[in-house]
């Protein structure tokens, strides 16, 4: 080692290649991080004369280490201070700081150093063991008693001594000072000297930023509230005396951005400070303090409205909470309400758009626009808190004044007085009448907004971001249109021509195909007049694309969806006679029907996979249209009682051909499924005839994803028709089971997780068929499998309760197992089944939770537990004094469970109260366990 240690010293000193020096470095890292406790006492002292000898050359040396090499060596020298500080080499600073003096160099490997240990010892964010934590602790109170004061001093010098000839290390110092200062004696950094020396460099370009923060982090220190509020106030003082709050003479916006942050963490501090004086009763220093942050709200107001939306937003904070303070004062002064309704005009100037934002190619500045404006929003939502007659006079002025000349008014104007509209339905409370009920005197100002809104043709404003408000808008207030319907055909033809659905902005068209849907679902009531003339106008936008047309549609798929069940919505709830709703409904489907067919034959010939694709996929929308109308439907309009029973008939026939086409069998089994779903809702037993077919075809040739998906379609057939579908069920039971097992059987990689989830939910899937199978009361779909078939599930409940650690199956498991004692397990039940009983549920109760695998301490377990608690009371209540004999003189004997133990848990299964027992079986396997 020692030979060792003399290489690598000449390395990192000698070497002209940065590469070699690192490696050296890694190399020394390794023996102290991992080795340090096993070093001798010599070869650590060697350690610590290399890494002396490397600081002493970089002195000498008129070209700097490169920056990787010098952050790599002061982080050895981070790890040598933790292991050896407390212990070997308790003068760390003294003699770096002998050594380097004031050499340039050195103390950039001085200041790199502190923050590395800053880094290892203070750093939050990183997670320490107790014992690191403890060591870091010691470190700390060494410090402070031992060296604080001088590397303090040391601070100060360098920060003088630098700040004209080496910027960037003065920068690196005022770095140093703000991540120590939270944790050192505030009195070393609070004080004349430094505080002035602090402010100077923030008349110096080149250091003003860091001096800033160095402040914030000087303020943010943990403090009693009466000296926070006196230290705030002597650097507030200070700061205004040097003409720092004169933000609009500032030209330097990244200087502001600090400055602004600098601000807000003094207004934060003097606001935690007033909520902790008001809590305790200090009357006096609690009206200080707020007189305190009072003085602040003009430079608040300055920078929450300077253009740059960075500095804006860093002030945001203290805002909200000067806000909150307001809103817990008993009465508001006339001062306080002028601040109110400063804030709420600049929230409004801040909320418009600039001219360069991009609409239709949103970037990372508009994103960050989008966020800020999301700050803002909190801002009125408090506002509205605090004074919501104020806010709502204050949105109402901005509101009637644009919308008189809004023909003339930027976009950017427009946009921001119907948004603000619009953000009053959230910010108000209901009893101001953002529901329109209730006191009229208080819902006539959003009435009056709304009314103007609807009638003022703002709608047609040639801007995207305003067409999209002012639909926003309209839906946010739908219910305005409850009080006046009279304005509801005027907003109908907005919705339905250029403005709207066939506006030149795909972004509008899409959200408004979803906003229109909104609107006739709450309104449908008062359209019956429009409905046919609405569907006539929509009908274009009905229209299935084809692949190969190349026509680019008005609407994608997805808005389509909302299109088919709007005009779904329109059919069902109208007042038509049942023969006229049929026909439209027919008129609406029977397109997408005709289209289905040509493009299915298209696919079976087709030989090209891209064009398959396309295809597959243009039918599985054709597919989801007619089932998203089927939306409409309710317990009150059922397709019955519409007259639309025959055309979802004739929809499945058209179908379910496709799940027999061997092209891109997963896109349109799924689809053709998820129809299936909607009808078994909506068709009732209509239904029932075309299942046996649609399953047939899809347990050919399947994959554990269509098992998994076809299990839940079986099993809600199974819980709504029950006794109706019992033949069918006797059936496919079997089919069904031996598709699972032998899917399961297949053979897989090892480390093919994707293939392992697969079964595993195919697994849960299947355990969850034959839970809804036992719990339907259709005993006779299992009975009548035959013994040996019967016997085969039963064990695949068995091994399902016991073998595979997946505590979601085994809970499945014991119900079920649980509903087939009571089914089975009587005096009157299945031949042979109380013997499987004893022989099979009764061990498969107690060796599941004796599994390793089986942890008590997660959730999902404990309640796998549970239902393993109950089957044994649904044994017993089935068996009586058998089952508890056979428990005490056989089973739990061959466990191994002594007498005294025996008898007390037969006790508690024989209490009435399951609780007991399910927190005894707790106690008894975590005991059995230990």
């Amino acid at each position: 080692m020692d030979r060792f240690s003399s290489s690598v010293t000449y390395c990192i000193c000698c070497f002209s290649d940065d590469h070699v020096k690192f490696f050296c470095f890694q190399v020394l890292e390794h023996q102290i991080k991992f080795r340090h406790a096993g070093l001798s006492a010599v070869q650590q002292q060697l350690i610590r004369e290399t890494l002396m000898k490397w600081l002493q050359c970089q002195l000498m040396n008129n070209q700097p280490e490169k920056p990787f090499i010098r952050n790599k060596a002061a982080q050895v020298f981070a790890l040598t201070f933790i292991m050896e500080y407390l212990t070997l080499w308790p003068k760390f600073f003294f003699d770096i700081l002998s050594l380097v003096g004031l050499n340039p160099h050195g103390i950039d490997i001085y200041l790199r150093t502190l923050m590395a240990i800053d880094g290892e010892v203070v750093d939050r964010d990183i997670l320490h063991s107790p014992e690191e934590t403890r060591r870091n602790t010691l470190i700390k109170d060494g410090m402070r008693e031992q060296c604080i004061p001088h590397l303090v001093e040391s601070w100060f010098q360098i920060l003088q001594t630098y700040q004209q000839s080496h910027p960037e290390l003065t920068c690196q110092c005022l770095e140093v000072v703000g991540s120590y200062v939270s944790w050192i004696d505030l009195n070393l950094i609070a004080n004349d000297r430094f505080v002035n020396l602090l402010l100077s460099q923030l008349s110096v370009e080149e250091l003003r930023e860091e001096a800033c923060d160095c402040l914030l982090e000087i303020v943010n220190k943990g403090m009693d509230p009466v000296d926070k509020t006196k230290l705030v106030e002597s650097l507030c003082q200070v700061l205004q005396s040097a003409g720092f709050f004169n933000v609009e003479q500032e030209e330097d916006v990244d200087f502001l951005a600090k400055f602004s942050r600098l601000v807000n963490g003094m207004g934060q501090s003097l606001v935690l400070s007033w909520t902790k004086l008001a809590k305790t009763g200090n009357v006096k220093e609690a009206a200080d303090t707020l007189q305190a942050v009072e003085a602040k709200v003009p430079l608040l107001l300055q920078l929450l409205v300077h253009e740059d939306d960075d500095i804006s937003a860093n002030i945001v904070g203290f805002c909200y909470e000067y806000l909150h303070v307001l809103k817990q004062l008993p009465q508001l002064t006339d001062q306080q309400k002028s601040n109110i309704e400063a804030i709420m005009l600049a929230v409004m100037k801040k909320l418009t758009y600039d001219d360069e934002y991009n609409f239709e190619n949103e970037g990372e500045d508009e994103a960050m626009f989008v966020e800020y404006r999301k700050q803002l929003k909190m801002l009125l939502d408090r506002l509205a808190q605090v004074s919501p007659e104020l806010l709502l006079e204050a949105v109402r002025r901005v509101f009637t004044n644009t919308m008189q000349n809004w023909q003339t008014a930027p976009f950017m104007e427009v946009e921001v007085a119907i948004r603000l509209l619009y953000m009053l339905g959230e910010a108000l409370p209901a009893s101001h009448g953002a529901h329109f009920s209730g006191d009229t005197a208080k819902t006539s100002a959003l009435q009056d907004m709304m009314r103007t809104l609807v009638s003022c043709s703002v709608s047609s404003y040639q801007h995207s971001s305003v067409s999209l408000e002012f639909f926003e808008t309209v839906v946010r207030y739908e219910k305005f249109f409850l009080v006046e319907p009279h304005h509801i055909p005027n907003v109908l033809m907005a919705f339905l021509d250029q403005r709207g659905l066939r506006h030149n902005s795909p972004k509008v068209r899409s959200r408004v195909a979803y906003l229109f849907s909104r609107f006739v679902k709450t309104l449908h009531k008062h359209m019956n007049a429009f409905i046919e003339d609405i569907l006539t106008r929509i009908q274009d936008l009905l229209e299935l694309a084809p692949p190969e047309n190349g026509f680019l549609a008005l609407l994608t798929s997805d808005d389509q969806l909302f299109m088919f069940e709007t005009a779904g919505i329109l059919i069902v709830n109208g007042e038509s006679p049942v023969e006229r709703k049929q026909a439209l409904m027919r008129s609406l489907l029977l397109p997408l029907m005709d289209a289905f067919r040509l493009l299915l034959a298209k696919l079976l010939q087709e030989t090209e996979e891209e064009r398959q694709a396309a295809l597959a996929d243009c039918l599985s929308h054709a597919v989801g249209f007619a089932s998203r109308t089927s939306k409409a439907f309710s317990n009150k309009q059922t397709v019955k009682q519409c007259g639309c029973t025959e055309v979802y008939r004739d929809c499945m026939q058209t179908f379910l051909p496709a799940l027999s086409c061997p092209f891109q069998r997963g896109v349109l089994r799924s689809s053709v499924r998820s129809f299936l779903h909607r009808m078994i809702i909506c068709l009732e037993e209509e239904v029932l005839p075309f299942i046996p077919a649609a399953s047939e075809h899809m347990l050919k040739d399947c994959e554990a994803k269509d098992l998994q998906e076809f299990i839940p379609l079986i099993s809600q057939m199974t819980a709504k028709f029950k006794r109706q579908v019992s033949p069918f069920l006797q059936q496919v039971f079997m089919p069904l089971v031996l598709a699972i097992f032998e899917v399961l059987a297949r053979p897989a990689e090892e480390n093919d997780q994707a293939a392992a989830l697969e079964k595993q939910m195919l697994r849960r899937s299947y355990f969850a068929f034959i839970m809804t199978i036992a719990a339907s009361g259709m005993n006779e779909v299992m009975a009548n499998q035959g013994a040996e078939n019967i016997e085969r599930v039963v064990f695949t409940i068995i091994q399902g309760a016991v073998d595979f650690p997946d505590p979601i199956a085994q809970k499945t498991c014991f119900i079920t197992l649980s509903k087939l004692v009571e089914l089975w397990g009587g005096k009157d039940g299945m031949v042979g089944f109380p013997d499987f009983i004893y022989k099979h549920i009764v061990p498969a109760c107690f060796l599941a939770p004796l599994k390793p695998t089986f942890d008590l301490s997660d959730a999902q377990t404990v309640l796998t537990l549970s239902e393993c608690a109950l089957t044994l009371k649904m044994i017993h209540l089935k068996r009586g004094p058998e089952f508890i004999q056979f428990l005490q003189q056989e089973y739990l004997p061959s466990l191994q469970v002594s007498p005294e133990i025996s008898q007390e848990l037969c006790q508690v299964i024989q209490q009435p109260d399951v609780k007991v027992l399910k927190n005894y079986m707790k106690a008894f396997f975590q005991r059995a366990k230990l």
